[in-house]
């Protein structure tokens, strides 16, 4: 019986090779750039420098923080008011390099998170600047302790934006947002961003993408993409009209393999957001 199978695999390895070396010479006579070809259409050339030179804008040097506060449930309206007081003052004041982009509550997800998006407009010189001045600033850190009592944990991550992403702008209500978070494979970033550079046109029509963002520090080869909806409704609709669109189909599906694990968060805009 072992040598039976023993002389199957042997002709079935055989008969693959010649199978392969049939199609390899049929594609070199023929010319064709068919199906054979387009199985290497998506390789990825070796990188001949860092992502985030290649993938970000080069005609702005802002720099994003995000971040994440779990909030003990009976605070999480105080933190609103107490978030909301600080963030306008900050926003404001020109002697700050940094604004506030939007402001959430997280409504299906991890639930009593709080969600910021602060641009620093200069890059990293302008978030040094900003900390010396807060480290400095005695309001605004009494602020922080009386913002520790309330939360349960919080963490945060440095972002740049995709080159081919919008640029998140205010604008009116009422939306509710959906920050869809990728964790991907690490090296896969500059193959995410060639796939995305060609997907988000078919995104765009309801005006529904509001910006694209990778980590530079916390947690990396993080990926967050925010999108604004009227409601849950019309956010059906208008990713289900995507897989209308030719081209779709074929981003999402060499997209997954990339990602090692991904999030769904539903979110409302406080108050004071500018994303509304």
């Amino acid at each position: 019986m072992a040598t039976t199978c023993s002389a199957w695999s042997r002709r079935q390895f055989l008969g693959t090779l010649v199978y392969w070396h049939q199609a390899t010479r049929w594609v070199s006579e023929s010319g064709d750039k068919g199906w054979f070809r387009s199985l290497f259409v998506h390789k990825v050339d070796a990188r001949k420098d860092a992502h985030s030179n290649l993938l970000s804008k080069k005609e702005t040097s802002n720099l994003y923080k995000i971040q994440f506060h779990n909030v003990k449930p009976e605070c999480l309206e105080a933190y609103n008011s107490l978030e909301a007081d600080v963030q306008n003052k900050l926003h404001f004041d020109e002697d700050y390099p940094c604004e506030v982009v939007g402001s959430w509550n997280t409504w299906y997800g991890e639930q009593d998170q709080a969600v910021h998006l602060w641009r620093y407009s200069g890059g990293y010189p302008a978030l040094t600047e900003c900390l010396k001045k807060l480290n400095k600033n005695k309001e605004y850190m009494e602020f922080r302790k009386e913002r520790a009592k309330m939360l349960v944990s919080r963490r945060n991550q440095l972002l740049l934006e995709f080159s081919f992403w919008n640029e998140p702008m205010p604008r009116p209500g009422p939306n509710i947002y959906e920050m869809r978070t990728y964790n991907l494979k690490p090296g896969t970033m500059i193959e995410w961003g060639n796939h995305w550079a060609r997907a988000i046109k078919h995104r765009q029509e309801n005006n529904e993408a509001v910006g694209g963002f990778f980590s530079q520090i916390g947690d990396l080869y993080v990926v967050h993409h925010l999108w604004a909806y009227e409601n849950l409704q019309t956010r059906e609709e208008t990713r289900n009209s995507a897989w209308q669109k030719e081209g779709w189909d074929a981003s999402v599906y060499y997209t997954v393999p990339l990602i090692r694990s991904m999030e769904s968060r539903i979110m409302i805009p406080t108050k004071s957001s500018p994303l509304q």
